[in-house]
């Protein structure tokens, strides 16, 4: 096979003496083994996509190791120092349950205290919301989570949050990516000044806790937080650190949690995918919700800012929510909480995504607080609470299984968005109700929603360069039609241009550049094409509705949702 002059140059650079001895004995076994795994190493830079950067661990450009992420450490403590000229600089860093995550973390510590910048490393691994909590707390410029949340177990990642805690935006995150790319391997400064690096605990985590249960709990009686019945498992990752205790602490003490999982693993021997949003993933939770007769179960990530949720239904069969019900369920409970306690006076909102449910919309529209929607990914939340500081922040989340529960946390949060759901359900259970038919009520008030995601794996250069294919055909090839209904409307974020196909007008949508088209037909369907920013994933998203009339129908209304969903699938040839 032939290998590319640019690809041999990046895969050169890597037997310099800037690089330790192992690595560039891999380097050469790779070269003359295996010219395609070369190419697949150094075919590119790994990116920041929309939760950071995240990759599979090795040698390479295109890998997560101790260069890669040493250079971008390197790079923002240059960044920092422009920035914040004459500042006592601080960052603090967290990592999950990952393979070679602690070892990595302690890599970065080890760059930013040679930089002469003030460390604050976590004593073990820690949830990703209790990173971003800490930002704040402990006054640092700057976070670093090694994690590379639900992927498969040879990824690892890092993540970077700001002053505010969120994760980086435009325009700092190409000005970082700029100074990073612009410098050399050989400039990196791996030696640490360990007077710099304070490991940090229990204090932080008992801070955490508690603004968790100020953020989350609404007044529901001991009795009712006793009477409910919650399985919990951490997916063998962080979140046990942090989940347990939270919910101990609000007063729920009937909680069981899975104990196979409870052990954090970077291996995540009992699940093929350590993701709720994958039904699989939540199995053994469920068979102990049955055996215990459960109310409710709850199941994160590994660094804990996911949670999938699975509640009876209205046989008392256990049925999993998807991300966009859980978050409609999670945002009209708490809307109804300020109400009760006058506090929606104008000057509030809640957030959520381009591909999420148009619900959010209708419920902001019937509290009349104002639902502000952004791209994909939690750090435009983060960014819409740090660009309207004269509004407060009631809550958002987007369908991917994420919530944020007020700004105390500026990015998902599993560990309050655990304890909100369990005050909803313990509420409805209290009230002779339950979560599954306070949603059917919902959708009686606001009308059925039902949303639907397919995901594409391609898989490396060759996969890449479909996905791009496929958004290039849709956009040179636009949809008139969609399941027989006409196409009214169609967004494409990466022109910034919503055409009104019926009338001709266009407009400019005031919502940064993104690789997105999104198509709306006649009958209130909503269809989303996006590559995924994580994963080597092209996703298709599709949302229907239709209005309930009562409760008893919705077994009807969502037959026919589903087979319209489907209807759709086949109809875009994504099934």
């Amino acid at each position: 096979m032939h290998i590319e002059q640019n690809i041999l140059n990046a895969a050169n650079e890597w037997l310099t003496p800037a690089f330790d001895q192992q690595t560039q004995e891999e380097i050469k076994e790779i070269m003359t083994s295996s010219p395609k795994e070369l190419e697949d190493r150094f075919y590119k830079n790994l990116e920041f996509g929309t939760g950071g950067m995240r990759g599979v661990m090795g040698v390479g450009t295109n890998r997560i190791n101790k260069y890669t992420l040493g250079k971008n450490t390197q790079g923002l403590s240059d960044y920092m120092h422009q920035v914040f000229p004459g500042k006592e600089l601080k960052v603090v860093i967290a990592y999950d349950c990952r393979h070679n995550s602690d070892t990595l973390a302690k890599v970065v510590a080890d760059v930013f205290s040679a930089n002469g910048i003030q460390v604050y490393l976590f004593s073990d691994m820690r949830p990703t919301p209790e990173l971003s909590f800490a930002v704040k707390y402990l006054g640092c410029q700057c976070g670093i989570v090694l994690t590379a949340s639900h992927n498969p177990p040879e990824y690892n990642g890092y993540k970077v949050y700001w002053e505010d805690g969120g994760q980086l935006v435009p325009p700092q995150d190409a000005e970082i990516i700029k100074v990073i790319e612009d410098l050399k391997y050989d400039q990196i400064k791996f030696q640490a000044n360990e007077n710099l690096i304070q490991y940090i605990g229990s204090e932080v985590d008992e801070a955490f806790i508690q603004s968790s249960i100020k953020n989350a709990s609404f007044d529901t009686a001991a009795a009712s937080k006793e009477n409910l019945s919650i399985v919990f498992t951490s997916l063998h990752g962080t979140s046990i650190k942090s989940v347990p205790d939270t919910l101990a602490q609000a007063g729920y003490s009937n909680v069981h949690i899975v104990e196979e999982q409870a052990e954090p693993n970077g291996d995540f021997p009992t699940v093929k995918s350590p993701n709720p949003e994958e039904p699989e993933a939540l199995t053994m939770a469920l068979a102990l919700a049955e055996k215990v007769n459960a109310d409710i179960v709850v199941g994160t990530d590994p660094d804990s800012d996911r949670l999938g949720v699975a509640v009876r239904n209205n046989e008392g069969k256990m049925i999993l929510l998807n991300g966009n019900q859980s978050m409609v369920m999670m945002t009209a409970f708490l809307l109804e909480q300020w109400k009760k306690q006058g506090k929606i006076n104008g000057k509030q909102f809640i957030g959520s995504t381009i591909v999420s449910t148009p619900m959010m919309l209708e419920l902001g529209s019937a509290y009349e607080v104002e639902c502000k929607v952004g791209l994909t990914g939690f750090k435009w939340i983060a960014k819409m609470i740090k660009d309207f500081p004269e509004l407060n922040f009631i809550g958002g989340g987007e369908e991917s299984f994420g919530f944020m529960v007020g700004d105390a946390v500026r990015d998902k949060d599993a560990v309050a968005a655990t304890l909100l759901i369990c005050e909803i359900a313990a509420q409805a259970k209290a009230n002779g109700s339950s979560v599954y038919k306070e949603l059917l009520n919902l959708y009686v008030d606001f009308g059925f929603y039902k949303e639907h995601l397919v995901s594409m794996t391609k898989k490396g250069i060759e996969g890449l360069k479909e996905i791009n294919q496929m958004m290039v055909d849709l956009r040179l090839n636009p949809l008139k039609e969609i399941n027989g209904e006409r196409v009214v409307m169609v967004e494409d974020y990466k022109t910034s241009i919503a055409k009104n196909l019926f009338t001709g007008e266009e407009e400019t949508m005031e919502i940064p550049k993104s690789d997105v088209l999104i198509y709306y037909t006649e009958d209130g369907a909503k269809i989303a094409a996006r590559p995924s920013g994580t994963e080597p994933k092209i996703k298709f998203y599709v949302s229907v509705n239709a209005p309930l009339h009562s409760v008893e129908e919705a077994a009807e209304v969502e037959a026919e949702l589903d087979t319209k969903i489907k209807n759709i699938l086949i109809d875009l040839k994504i099934v």
